[in-house]
């Protein structure tokens, strides 16, 4: 047992993790590229490196998941409930603030 799980029920969940976090991430990326266009979002994109929390969140199973639904949280709250654009949204999620300068 690990996790108060069986082998097979721990295998279960993780693939459940990964297929979750797969349709959650490809919905969000579709939802952006909708708002934004692909040919923006090619052009605006900058090299800002993911956070350490992104590559660690890959060893547990929903939290990738999670991460990807709180930059959902983010762009609506803070983003477009402000008047913020999606753009906007885009060019604080990939460029660094070095880049902008």
């Amino acid at each position: 047992m690990l996790f108060g799980l069986f082998t097979q029920d721990l295998i279960a969940v993780a693939l459940l993790g990964v297929m979750a976090n797969f349709i959650f991430s490809f919905l969000f990326g579709w939802y952006l590229i909708q708002n934004i266009g692909k040919e923006t979002m090619q052009e605006t994109r900058g090299r800002k490196q993911q956070g350490w929390l992104s590559g660690l969140s890959l060893a547990l199973p929903f939290a990738k998941m999670a991460l990807t639904l709180y930059r959902v949280v983010v762009l609506q709250l803070y983003f477009l409930n402000r008047g913020y654009s999606y753009q906007d949204y885009w060019i604080y999620l990939t460029q660094d603030k070095s880049e902008q300068l």
